[in-house]
């Protein structure tokens, strides 16, 4: 069972041409990716919101939709 939650972010340009990606679980939780290009920051912030779920798990105010193969 796969579960997809829906997490709004944002992805920035810094001054020195590295794209920089956040996104906020809660009021609490942050998560942040970077990268050369706006779909690596995007990919390590994907990452770095899996690491942050397993650990603090989903917030109710996320959507979660719940795949089954």
């Amino acid at each position: 069972m796969q579960r997809d939650i829906t997490v709004p972010f944002t992805v920035v340009q810094d001054e020195n041409g590295a794209w920089c990606a956040a996104a906020a679980l809660s009021a609490e939780a942050f998560a942040n990716g970077e990268g050369a290009t706006r779909d690596a920051a995007i990919a390590d912030l994907r990452e770095a919101i899996v690491l942050l779920v397993a650990e603090i798990g989903v917030p109710d105010q996320l959507t979660v939709t719940v795949e089954t193969d």
